[in-house]
C-alpha cells in the first residue's frame, strides 16, 4: 500500500443526512452503527495494464486525493487513503483475494468503521467485501448520494436526491434473505408461493419512485412556466457549469452580490440559484448558479437532476468555468462537456460556451504569462480571479458586446403621454440621441431584435432602422 496522505488540513463538516450508511439489506451482516466523524479507510483501485496503455488520463493519486477531498464534505476521519493496483477486477470482491485479507487485518487493528471505495462496485461486489471487511462499504456513488443529500435544502433538492438514492438502492436488492420463508398466495389448497420480502421491497421502491417522478413532473411544468415568463422578460439567461469547486459560487457571489454558499468544498452549492446581474451599456442578465459536475457523475444524478440541468439546457449563454490552477484541469473539462454533450447542449448558432479560467491568482508568474497567451488566442475565453475580482470587469463587458451582436438601430416617436414607454425603452436598450419636441420626443436607441418584438407587442412602434 502506499503512504499514508496527510489530511490534517482538510476541514470536515457536520454530518446531518442517513441514507446508504443505514442499509436496510444488510441483516445478515453484523455492521457497527455509524456517526459523523466515523473512521474511516479509502482505496482508489486501478488497473495496471489500462493505466499504462492511456496516454492522457486523470493519475490514481489525483482520482485519491479527490475521493479524499469528497469524504471531507461528510465529516469522516480519514484514517488512511491508498491507492491499489490491480492486475484485473475480481467478479466477487473486485480486489484480489491476498489484498482483501490484507485490508481485513488493518480494518480489524485501526477499528475502521466505513470503506470508501473509490470505483463502482456491483451489489454483489460490495456485499461481499462487507463480509469480509466486517464494516460497512460504500462505493463512489454511494459516497456523492450521501453528500448530495446532506447538500439538498430545498423540496425540490430533496426529491431529486431521494430519486437517485431509491434508483440506486432498487439495484442493491440483491442482499441475503434466505432467512425469510416465501409466503403463500392464492387460495385453496393448491396456492402458489406469493411474493418474496425482496420483491415486496423492490415493489415499493417503484412505487415511491413512481410517486417522486409526478412531485418532480410538477416541478418540472412550474420551472416551463417560469421559463415562459422570463422570455417575456427581455434579459437573457446566462448558466454557469463547471467542475465541483471551480468556483462558481464565489463569482456568482461577487457579480450579483448573492449570499450562496461558497466553500472550499465539492458540492458546497447543490440548488440552483437565480439573480439579476447589470452589465455594461445598461444591460441586464438573469445569472443562474447550477450544481457542479465531477468525474464519473453517476447516471441516477444525471437522471434525477434533470428538472435542475433543464435550465442549463434553456440559457442562452453558457459560463464554463475552470479552476485554471487544477493540474488536471483539461480532464476536468472534457468531463463537463461530456455530461453537457449528455443533455444535448452543445456550442454552436444557438448557444455560445464561453470558458471564464477561474483561479487566475494562484498561478505562478510564468505559468501565468503562457495562459494569457493561450487566452488571447482563443475564441470565447476570458481569465479572471473571483476572490481577488480581477478580470470581473472585463468578463462583463465581453458578456455585454456578445449580447449586442444582434442589436441593431431603431428610431422612435413618442407622444407626451408616452412617458411610461420612453422609460421602458431606457431601462432595456442603450439610448443614443434624443430630442425633445412640444408634441412629441424622438428617441433613438439600439436594440437587439428580441426587445423589439415585445416592444412592439405592447404597442410601442419604431419609425425606421438604420
Amino acid at each position: 500500500m502506499t503512504a499514508r496522505i496527510q489530511t490534517d488540513e482538510l476541514t470536515f463538516r457536520k454530518k446531518s443526512f442517513s441514507s446508504v450508511w443505514d442499509d436496510p439489506y444488510s441483516k445478515d451482516v453484523a455492521l457497527p452503527d455509524h456517526t459523523a466523524g466515523a473512521r474511516t479507510f479509502i482505496f482508489h483501485p486501478y488497473q495496471r495494464k489500462k493505466q499504462e496503455n492511456i496516454s492522457v488520463s486523470r493519475t490514481p493519486r489525483a482520482r485519491l486525493e479527490e475521493a479524499i477531498s469528497l469524504s471531507a464534505a461528510l465529516d469522516l476521519d480519514v484514517i488512511q487513503a491508498v491507492t491499489i493496483g490491480i492486475p484485473n477486477i475480481r467478479p466477487a470482491t473486485y480486489l484480489g483475494r491476498g489484498k482483501v485479507e490484507e485490508l481485513a487485518d488493518f480494518i480489524s487493528e485501526n477499528e475502521i468503521e466505513l470503506v470508501v471505495a473509490d470505483c463502482e462496485l456491483s451489489p454483489g461486489q460490495q456485499r461481499n467485501l462487507e463480509k469480509d471487511l466486517g464494516c460497512k462499504v460504500i462505493d463512489r456513488t454511494g459516497l456523492i448520494l450521501e453528500i448530495f443529500g446532506e447538500r439538498a435544502q430545498t423540496r425540490e433538492g430533496s426529491l431529486q436526491v431521494e430519486l437517485a438514492h431509491l434508483s440506486y438502492q432498487k439495484s442493491r436488492l440483491v442482499r441475503s434473505w434466505t432467512h425469510l420463508e416465501r409466503q403463500r398466495g392464492g387460495f385453496g389448497f393448491m396456492g402458489g408461493p406469493g411474493e418474496t420480502q425482496i420483491e415486496a421491497d423492490r415493489r415499493m421502491i417503484d412505487e415511491r419512485i413512481g410517486k417522486i417522478r409526478r412531485q418532480l413532473e410538477t416541478v418540472t411544468k412550474t420551472r416551463t412556466l417560469h421559463r415562459k415568463s422570463r422570455k417575456k422578460v427581455p434579459f437573457p439567461v446566462i448558466a454557469l457549469v463547471g467542475y465541483t469547486n471551480a468556483g462558481k459560487s464565489t463569482l456568482f457571489n461577487r457579480l450579483t452580490s448573492a449570499d450562496v454558499m461558497a466553500e472550499d468544498l465539492l458540492f458546497a452549492t447543490l440548488d440552483p440559484t437565480m439573480r439579476q446581474l447589470e452589465l455594461p451599456n445598461n444591460k441586464k442578465a438573469i445569472f443562474s448558479d447550477t450544481v457542479g459536475f465531477i468525474s464519473d457523475l453517476p447516471t441516477h444524478l444525471v437522471a434525477a437532476f434533470r428538472a435542475t440541468l433543464e435550465e442549463v439546457v434553456e440559457a442562452d449563454i453558457i459560463i464554463h468555468v475552470r479552476d485554471i490552477s487544477h493540474p488536471e484541469t483539461d480532464e476536468q473539462r472534457n468531463d463537463v462537456m461530456s455530461v453537457l454533450k449528455s443533455l444535448g447542449v452543445e456550442d454552436g448558432e444557438d448557444r455560445t460556451i464561453i470558458e471564464l479560467w477561474n483561479k487566475i491568482d494562484l498561478v505562478p508568474a510564468e505559468e501565468r504569462e503562457v495562459l494569457e497567451n493561450k487566452a488571447a488566442r482563443g475564441e470565447n475565453v476570458v481569465l479572471v480571479s473571483a476572490v481577488t475580482g480581477e478580470g470581473c470587469s472585463g468578463f462583463l463587458q465581453m458578456l455585454s458586446d456578445y449580447l449586442s451582436r444582434d442589436e441593431s438601430i431603431y428610431h422612435f416617436s413618442f407622444r407626451p403621454d408616452q412617458g411610461a414607454d420612453i422609460a421602458q425603452l431606457y431601462e432595456n436598450g442603450e439610448v443614443l440621441f434624443r430630442e425633445d419636441h412640444e408634441d412629441h420626443t424622438l428617441i433613438t436607441a439600439k436594440l437587439s431584435a428580441k426587445i423589439v418584438g415585445i416592444l412592439e407587442k405592447q404597442g410601442i412602434h419604431f419609425t425606421g432602422t438604420g
